[in-house]
């Protein structure tokens, strides 16, 4: 999907439920955001398959500017270091990308290789050591018999 699209795509999702400034705010939003991290060295496709579905982003920000984020009609949220909130409407939802998860999956890739070297290792050891084991007990044999005369 291109920016474009995925724009249009959230657009028309808020566009059923929210008032025009509103749903420009937030489509403005995320034209910047995926402006910012293209500048940033990213390719517009990852930007785009990391925020997800446009209609499952349009239903927060719809959810939230119906009062349902929670008592009070606020919320906060933090993105590079600055915290951001808003009071009874919402102008911008978090885009995800840097977080916790992140983490995680690269801990589960550095597992995953030990484990794939662990295996290559043991696999190589397996295929040697039926002839190896045998050499290695001869020359300790012959060793022992060398040492007699």
């Amino acid at each position: 999907m291109t920016k474009s699209e995925f724009l249009e795509k959230l657009r028309e999702a808020l566009g059923n439920d929210l008032d025009d400034s509103l749903v420009q705010e937030n489509v403005d939003y995320y034209e910047q955001y995926i402006h910012d991290e293209v500048n940033s060295g990213r390719s517009e496709e990852e930007v785009i398959g990391e925020l997800g579905d446009p209609w499952a982003i349009a239903r927060t920000v719809i959810d939230a500017a119906e009062g349902t984020q929670g008592p009070g009609g606020s919320y906060d949220y933090e993105q590079d270091g600055q915290t951001y909130g808003q009071q009874g409407r919402v102008k911008r939802i978090d885009a995800p990308g840097r977080g916790w998860w992140r983490m995680i999956l690269l801990l589960l890739g550095v597992i995953g290789v030990l484990i794939a070297v662990v295996a290559v290792v043991g696999g190589i050891i397996s295929l040697v050591a039926p002839i190896l084991v045998p050499v290695l007990i001869i020359m300790v044999i012959i060793r022992a018999f060398e040492r007699r005369h």
